[in-house]
């Protein structure tokens, strides 16, 4: 049993309005489902995806207004990389953002793979990185971008840890990825960066890990990433994680049912939360695929309180 591949980021932003308007209209994903944070649901939950918001394709926000900036150190989640199709979409990208005013450090290589880097309006470190073609993500066709350019979902997630060891044994050792590159830093001693892959790697099956043993802790606030989720494919499959994962002496959440997906969640020792998230029923249960994300979506739970719900957000056009 192996993790198949991330399922989505969570991050936070502090407008949901100008967080719809950069991340639809500058970067061209659908908004796929507009809810609530079910834990508080003073906050939007957005989520932005591929055609039909595909696991794995998902970049999801909880809107927390009264954070402070983030700033990324170990226990952090620093960076989201999101695939397109060949270096021509890169070039392509680099023009685009140059429109729009998105600073960004020009075409590089990391991992035999080519990438631009940049971040949104509010400093989440992002990236867009060559897929080779890879299956999977169906870039939504009413999108801004063309097609052939267009984000097809996640490629990889970068975490900062202040000691490798604890979390290359859960990687390796429960989660099924196997340590495959490292590179060492030429200007922070003692930092290096370490490649996990599960399967062949490639889109959605990478992690970088950053060990920074001499930088402060990291504080979550706007910008940054809240957490990642990993993909596994129904209910009974995700017992089995639950299961060994209290074997390893890890506390999980139990199982949380999310309506759109079920959920496992647990803290590694570096602090950084984990999920791991069914890939199903999916977005279109309680709408229609043509209608993704156009209304407040609530889960059957929350129906009831819709107008005291609705009453505290602030509308999204």
């Amino acid at each position: 049993m192996e993790i198949n591949g991330l399922h989505h980021v969570t991050a936070v932003t502090a407008s949901a309005p100008a967080n719809v308007d950069f991340y639809t209209k500058v970067l061209g994903l659908r908004l796929v489902k507009k809810t609530v944070n079910q834990d508080d649901v003073s906050a939007y939950h957005l989520f932005y995806g591929d055609e039909l918001g595909n696991p794995g394709t998902e970049l999801t926000f909880f809107e927390w207004a009264h954070l402070g900036p983030n700033r990324n150190g170990p226990g952090s989640i620093a960076q989201t990389a999101l695939r397109v199709s060949g270096r021509a979409a890169l070039e392509w990208w680099a023009q685009r953002l140059d429109e729009h005013g998105v600073e960004h450090q020009g075409l590089a290589e990391f991992y035999g793979h080519t990438r631009l880097d940049f971040a949104d309006p509010e400093g989440q470190q992002l990236a867009l990185v060559d897929d080779g073609g890879a299956p999977g993500g169906t870039p939504w066709a009413k999108s801004q971008v063309p097609v052939e350019f267009g984000i097809r979902g996640l490629f990889a997630s970068t975490l900062l840890v202040r000691r490798l060891e604890t979390t290359a044994l859960v990687l390796t050792k429960l989660m099924g990825y196997q340590q495959v590159a490292e590179y060492r830093s030429g200007d922070r001693p003692g930092e290096r960066t370490v490649v996990f892959a599960v399967g062949e790697g490639g889109a959605g099956n990478e992690l970088y890990v950053v060990e920074q043993p001499n930088q402060p802790y990291g504080q979550l606030g706007r910008g940054g990433v809240h957490h990642i989720a990993f993909r596994t494919p129904n209910k009974e499959e995700q017992i089995a994680w639950m299961n060994r994962l209290h074997s390893a002496g890890l506390q999980t959440s139990g199982l949380v049912d999310r309506f759109y997906f079920q959920s496992l969640y647990f803290r590694i020792p570096e602090g950084i939360l984990f999920e791991i998230a069914t890939d199903g029923p999916g977005f279109a249960t309680d709408e229609e695929a043509e209608h993704l994300g156009e209304r407040l979506a609530l889960p059957p739970f929350l129906e009831p309180h819709r107008t005291e719900i609705e009453a505290g957000l602030r509308p999204i056009g």
